[in-house]
């Protein structure tokens, strides 16, 4: 049995019990060569606290006994850098601190988790440090003078790592409370507490005890606010040389699944459809502008979610999403509730129409969060910086950068999103249910068209009708079908990039079950340009609606592009495996649908 650590971020558990583990300990020659106060950012759970304590462990002047057990076995351990095991290593991780309450209560967080943290530091290195240190319950930052002082006397370097260092402070600025931002901008303005911090790790640096520093976070989202207290660390997480720090690639999770396949007694097929469904869910993410030849970053912890479910039950988890991730979905709702954030949102799953803007932006201050309006650079930055979009290797003709969902789970996070602000209700959500339902088993489309018109259309107002488009229904319609425990919905590679617009194929482990696979096109007429009115429109019979030159014309195009999709699903998953059905559904402005299934 392979000992897979999820959600354990403990290098020297990891290593000494072990548990499967993926070796990048040749960036830490990397990191010694590029600078000694470093930024790095990814998204949560994606292993930056790990990378962390691999840092402790090998800094760490306590575990040299230890170093060849610890990293004998590891790239670093065959040829290690002079400054291996020379540090006392100090560890600050502020997602501990409670962001509820007054600045009194935050202050009062903050203190404590520093301190406790210092007193961690002061229990390890007694034997080593001669001097005596002082922890002020009330004064955080008069103990770490203290402790600063001591490893002067010894004459020891100290190595800092700050782990999600803005973590507490978006929680407080987006986590709904109206007095958030008066709160955020107390701890980060002025003299802050947060920024005062800061700005005595800088002191730090300059020749008074701290040596080293490693600060890990989600986003630059505080960096702005606290840079005259501290302007020195070199972001390095756009940089190519570390774009896989954290992350997994495609080998490295064949291999894996091969072995757990293998201890499964599962044949060749059954895993290949395993590592298949976890490159469909979890793999995609770049952290790099101009792409990898190895291809996208797995998401490490989704991975091991997985690998430890398949490896118990040898078969695939329900449900494809960790619920440790699903918590993403708050970030994506705090971007639609800005103004144009709703249609950036639904933007971002039109594949035809990626989202692009030319820079990433590397600073957020809190006055411009309080901008009444954003524009699409810092709403598209921020969504990237939180993992729920990535960067693509290409680019616009006007030399933009291309960003895209990167995988299904996170597609999901999306259209749940999208199904709150179009199905607030309870009962209407309960009513789509039935009607979806019935889809699945029966393939019946026209109840499903008929909830379109009378509950989904009336969402839209008239300030909406200039977005327009086929994205606008294949959205609706995504919204009400999308069942990631019984489908694949997002098919592009099998499609060799041509778009279908909506792809619903049954999950293999599913496939015991009578359900047909959906391939559906939609396409759209406006009225204006073709002389039409909505009056006129919801007048007409559907055989009627079937005759308008118009939509026999966009039928005739959505048929003509279904046989080509079907072809080439037929030539991937061989002919006779899928059982397709096909559909072709034109939206007559914001009035009508009509419909044909393409035999």
């Amino acid at each position: 049995m392979i000992k897979f650590p999820y959600g354990d971020a403990d290098f020297y558990r990891i290593i000494t019990e072990n548990y499967f583990f993926v070796d990048r300990t040749d960036k830490i020659r990397l990191l010694e060569d590029i600078s000694n106060k470093m930024l790095f950012l990814r998204p949560r759970r994606f292993g930056k606290s790990l990378w962390l304590s691999v840092l402790e462990n090998y800094y760490d002047l306590r575990k040299a006994d230890e170093f060849e057990r610890l990293f004998g076995h590891l790239t670093i351990g065959q040829n290690p850098t002079p400054l291996h095991n020379q540090y006392l290593v100090m560890r600050w991780n502020f997602s501990g601190v409670d962001s509820s309450g007054d600045k009194k209560d935050l202050h009062r967080a903050l203190h404590n988790q520093l301190n406790g943290s210092m007193e961690i530091f002061t229990a390890r290195y007694r034997n080593i440090l001669d001097y005596q240190i002082t922890l002020d319950p009330h004064d955080a930052l008069r103990s770490l003078k203290s402790v600063l002082a001591a490893a002067q006397v010894a004459n020891k370097k100290l190595y800092l790592l700050i782990d999600e260092y803005d973590n507490f402070a978006n929680e407080v600025l987006m986590g709904g409370d109206p007095q958030g931002q008066q709160r955020y901008d107390k701890l980060v303005r002025g003299e802050g507490l947060l920024k005062t911090i800061f700005k005595a790790v800088k002191d730090g640096l300059e020749g008074q005890g701290i040596d080293r520093l490693f600060i890990t976070g989600v986003s630059p989202l505080v960096l702005s606010d606290i840079t005259s207290g501290f302007n020195v660390a070199d972001n390095i997480c756009l940089l190519p040389e570390f774009n896989d720090l954290c992350g997994f690639w495609e080998d490295e999770v064949s291999q894996i699944a091969e072995q757990v396949g293998r201890n499964c007694g599962l044949s060749a097929a059954d895993t290949a459809s395993a590592l298949q469904m976890m490159q469909t869910f979890y793999d995609g993410y770049s952290f790099i502008y101009e792409g990898d030849a190895r291809g996208g970053l797995y998401n490490p912890t989704l991975v091991l979610y997985f690998l430890k479910y398949f490896q118990r039950y040898c078969k695939y988890p329900r449900n494809m999403l960790d619920s440790n991730l699903s918590m993403d979905s708050n970030k994506i709702a705090y971007i639609a509730q800005l103004p144009q954030g709703e249609q950036v949102v639904e933007q971002a799953l039109n594949e035809a129409n990626p989202l692009s803007i030319f820079q990433i932006k590397d600073q957020f201050d809190l006055q411009e969060m309080l901008k009444p309006q954003h524009d699409e650079t810092f709403m598209v930055s921020l969504l990237c910086y939180f993992g729920v979009i990535t960067l693509t290797p290409e680019l616009t003709g006007s030399n933009k950068l291309i960003f895209r969902i990167p995988n299904l789970v996170i597609r999901k996070l999306y259209v749940e999103r999208i199904q709150e602000m179009l199905l607030p209700d309870f009962l209407s959500r309960q009513e789509a249910d039935r009607i979806v339902e019935n889809f699945y088993q029966t393939g019946e489309l026209q109840p499903l068209c008929d909830y379109v018109m009378e509950k989904q259309f009336a969402v839209f107002d008239n300030r909406d009708l200039r977005w327009t488009n086929e994205l606008t229904f294949k959205t609706l319609f995504l919204t009400l079908l999308f069942n990631d425990t019984v489908y694949i919905m997002d098919s592009e590679p099998a499609l060799k990039r041509e778009y279908g617009d909506l792809i619903m194929l049954v999950r293999p482990d599913m496939r015991q079950f009578h359900l047909s696979d959906f391939l559906i096109e939609f396409k759209y007429v406006p009225l204006g340009k073709n002389k039409l009115t909505g009056k006129k429109v919801r007048g007409m019979s559907q055989t009627e609606l079937l005759a308008l030159k118009p939509v026999k014309a966009e039928l005739a195009e959505a048929e003509k592009q279904l046989l080509s999709y079907r072809a080439t699903l037929n030539q991937v998953y061989g002919a006779g495996y899928l059982r397709l059905r096909t559909y072709a559904v034109v939206s007559v402005g914001y009035d009508r649908l009509v419909w044909q299934e393409v035999p």
